[in-house]
């Protein structure tokens, strides 16, 4: 096996095995028509915890007892299926949220940061909450101070509210689009008023949301369809880019407040985000995995005795990869479903664990076999040499590394935690650079034109137009990160 060069750069490595990954900011949720609406809404938020698992919040209506709120830090199931918290959230009208500190205090998440976020209007109340990052928010959050705003979190969501405060229209409504006008980057927003459930994608649609159905007079918004699955509603259709919905007495109007733009869903949506059990595009997100599997056995060939995901994330493509080349399938790789945060002081020694707490190798599988890992990412590296070292220490006779995406070398600025660019790997070193550091026996990413190709464009990627959102791969951002490029970020040449 060869020796690795130095890294320039040596994070402290996170205990646990996804701290080396991606996060999605948050994932969104709402219901209207239904007794006891923020019961529902648990439990959609309980599917879309795998978008957030910081912290929740829930804000319902009644007509009796007006809008009621409640935000925890920790998991919904922890929170919100206790009889004593729920009992003070009651009516037929509720939105929640989970989330991940990636805009605002992160790291160091205060309960004000916690969304949703409630105003109080002189035509009554109104919560919103977002997915997404607004790449202009440190802009009008001067703008918005200078002119006597009073901010309560370091969120960049709680600009919407400011906004819609400063608004002349004369209905909740509209004031969300005036405020959503003067706002760039990504959103997907659900909203809701004393009679109203909203839901808006920015024009790009960078973002998901999607139109659930209950029964005949009941409708439910959220991130993904699997949230619509776990309440029994049936998937109605995707919010367009661009399109804003409001639902009131069992009725759903829709309009479009934006300027027309070409779409820009979020391809790593495709790769890690959504969950596999839902569909996007009218597409299985599993099936789209699978299909990049294939890709990247057509792409990256090599002769090897197993092929083992990196569970969970790996798992379709890596199943896709085993039928396309014909090398067996196998769980070389275990995880512990019960894994946590550390349950004893995290020294070096225990940090130097992390992996191995949730990760443990199939030994007698891998034992003298060459063995191909199928991951959906390298954002740092440190998580893949230490997979890599567990597998030849189980007496692999090779490593081969299989990548379901392409190098991510651009921070996100649209909605996902990503290290500042000088901390990604595939920023600072060429493919066989990175081989060499993580030290395994081959690397290869599957192409930015395979991945279009498994989404479903034949074609690949047009340059000209790209049907998504791939500016973590390709550096090509739809929108540009306004406050970013204030503090100095430099943005890629034109090719």
């Amino acid at each position: 096996m060869r020796r690795f060069p130095a890294h320039p750069f040596s994070p402290l490595d996170d205990p646990n095995f996804d701290g080396d990954k991606l996060k999605e900011e948050c994932g969104i949720f709402g219901v209207v028509g239904v007794n006891d609406a923020a019961n529902f809404v648990a439990l959609g938020l309980h599917a879309l915890q795998h978008r957030g698992q910081e912290a929740g919040g829930i804000v319902a209506h009644d007509p009796e007892q007006g809008f009621n709120s409640v935000r925890r830090f920790g998991y919904v199931r922890d929170n919100f299926t206790k009889a004593e918290v729920m009992k003070d959230l009651p009516g037929p009208l509720a939105i929640g949220h989970v989330r991940y500190s990636t805009a605002g205090s992160k790291g160091a998440t205060a309960i004000r940061d916690v969304q949703p976020f409630f105003g109080e209007f002189s035509m009554g109340g109104a919560a919103i909450a977002h997915n997404g990052n607004l790449t202009n928010a440190a802009a009008l959050r001067r703008e918005l101070i200078e002119r006597g705003s009073i901010f309560q979190s370091s969120s960049d969501s709680e600009c919407i509210i400011h906004l819609m405060a400063r608004s002349i229209q004369k209905t909740l409504a509209e004031r969300i689009k005036d405020a959503l006008r003067r706002v760039e980057g990504a959103f997907a927003i659900v909203a809701m008023t004393r009679t109203k459930l909203i839901g808006v994608r920015d024009p790009l649609g960078v973002r998901p949301l999607v139109l659930g159905r209950l029964g005949d007079n009941a409708w439910a918004l959220a991130s993904e369809t699997c949230a619509l699955d776990i309440i029994g509603a049936d998937f109605v259709r995707e919010i367009e880019p661009g399109e804003m919905v409001v639902i009131e007495d069992g009725k759903v109007n829709s309009s479009r407040p934006f300027a027309p733009a070409a779409s820009r869903f979020c391809i790593f949506e495709q790769v890690y985000f959504s969950r596999p059990d839902s569909i996007i595009g009218g597409r299985s997100v599993y099936e789209t995995r699978r299909q990049i599997g294939v890709e990247l056995a057509r792409e990256a060939p090599v002769e090897a005795d197993l092929v083992c995901p990196v569970p969970d994330s790996g798992t379709p493509a890596a199943i896709g990869y085993s039928q396309e080349s014909g090398i067996p399938y196998a769980m070389g790789i275990i995880r512990n479903q019960y894994m946590g945060r550390t349950f004893i002081e995290p020294t070096e020694q225990i940090r130097n664990m992390g992996v191995r707490l949730k990760l443990n190798v199939n030994r007698a599988l891998i034992k003298g076999k060459r063995v191909i890992l199928v991951d959906d990412s390298v954002v740092r590296g440190t998580t893949s040499r230490k997979i890599k070292d567990m597998i030849l220490e189980a007496g692999a006779a090779e490593v081969h590394f299989r990548i379901a995406s392409p190098p991510t070398a651009w921070p996100c600025f649209y909605g996902v935690d990503t290290p500042e660019r000088a901390k990604l790997l595939a920023a600072t070193m060429t493919e066989d650079e990175m081989r060499d550091w993580i030290g395994v026996d081959s690397l290869k990413f599957i192409s930015l034109d395979g991945l279009y190709r498994a989404a479903g464009e034949a074609a690949g990627r047009d340059p000209k137009a790209p049907k998504f959102c791939d500016a973590c791969f390709s550096g090509d951002y739809p929108v540009a990160p306004a406050d970013k490029i204030a503090e100095g970020f430099e943005m890629k040449a034109a090719e």
